[in-house]
């Protein structure tokens, strides 16, 4: 069975629908599945267990210059990928006019269909051509995770009973992490490193600068290394206006996602905004907390999964 999952962006978006890829596999063992997404998140992509093929594209980019020789020169080789495998069963998980267009221009085999949400649920964005070009289009609960949304979507078009375990099978090369996050607790006798991802593409995400430097003190009381993240130059300053006012602190360089993923998993835990990278931590099981400002963690929030005891301290809320 060739099946394509359509799931163009963003990152955390990207990162709850793997769990769907990862129950395909448990149904079909022998399934092989593509993934149509953003060029931007086609590492992390290329990590995760059970993906075939990762076709990129870069639609955000294209829109903005549509009638350049680049950009239809782009659009062809895309399309000759896209449709070089026939494929039984098409999945739109995005639910937007764009990632329609691409489960259209998708090639069936004989007996193939495409398959996407009927509704829109809670929180999340919903375009009507992703029902107009489904052969089937399938109906979710208004109240629904992201990641239950996919998985519940992927298990109605295929024909499965969605499993009891969650896994993202996200996959991190540890060796290839930054050299001075690995062994931290044996080079400095500390526990090991905290990641603060600070960071996020909404304003109103944000947590307080001087929030993060009090619960990083805390962290270094509590004997661990503070690690700090950042994905562009306004977010460097914030991770040097925060470890300007800690000891034990790492800021690290900006850093390929791919490359982020692999030094992420050398931590022993993340506490970040609700962001992309924080759903990178808890696809990799790591310790984790989440801080939102909203009342949104229901959809978009960490599961409940195995508690990991004596990692992370106690640590207060704020809001």
């Amino acid at each position: 069975m060739n099946i394509l999952i359509v799931k163009l962006s963003s990152l955390g978006d990207v990162v709850h629908a793997m769990a769907a890829v990862q129950d395909i596999r448990q149904a079909f063992p022998a399934a092989r599945i593509d993934w149509v997404v953003e060029r931007g998140f086609a590492p992390l992509l290329r990590r995760c267990k059970g993906v075939r093929r990762v076709i990129p594209c870069e639609l955000r980019r294209w829109r903005k210059d549509m009638f350049s020789q680049e950009t239809r020169q782009a659009w062809r080789l895309f399309k000759l990928e896209l449709q070089s495998q026939p494929y039984d069963a098409v999945i739109d998980l995005q639910g937007l006019a764009k990632s329609a267009l691409v489960a259209w221009l998708a090639r069936l085999s004989p007996h193939g269909k495409r398959f996407a949400m009927a509704n829109q649920t809670d929180g999340s964005s919903y375009e009507a051509p992703t029902r107009w070009v489904a052969h089937t289009a399938i109906s979710l609960a208004a109240n629904s995770h992201a990641v239950t949304r996919s998985r519940a979507l992927c298990a109605a078009a295929l024909g499965y009973v969605v499993p009891n375990e969650l896994s993202f099978g996200l996959l991190a090369h540890t060796s290839q992490a930054l050299s001075a996050t690995r062994n931290i607790s044996i080079k400095t006798g500390l526990k090991g490193i905290v990641a603060l991802v600070h960071g996020t593409s909404r304003a109103d995400k944000q947590w307080p600068l001087t929030y993060w430097q009090s619960l990083g003190q805390r962290l270094n009381q509590d004997g661990y290394m503070v690690a700090l993240v950042h994905g562009s130059d306004a977010e460097e300053q914030v991770s040097k206006a925060i470890a300007s006012q800690l000891g034990q602190v790492q800021v690290w360089p900006l850093l390929a996602l791919d490359a982020l993923l692999d030094s992420l998993a050398v931590c022993v835990g993340v506490i970040g905004v609700d962001s992309g990278l924080s759903h990178v931590a808890v696809a990799l099981d790591l310790a984790h907390v989440q801080i939102y400002n909203f009342d949104t963690a229901w959809r978009t929030g960490p599961l409940p999964a195995p508690v990991h005891p004596g990692v992370l301290p106690r640590l207060h809320q704020s809001s």
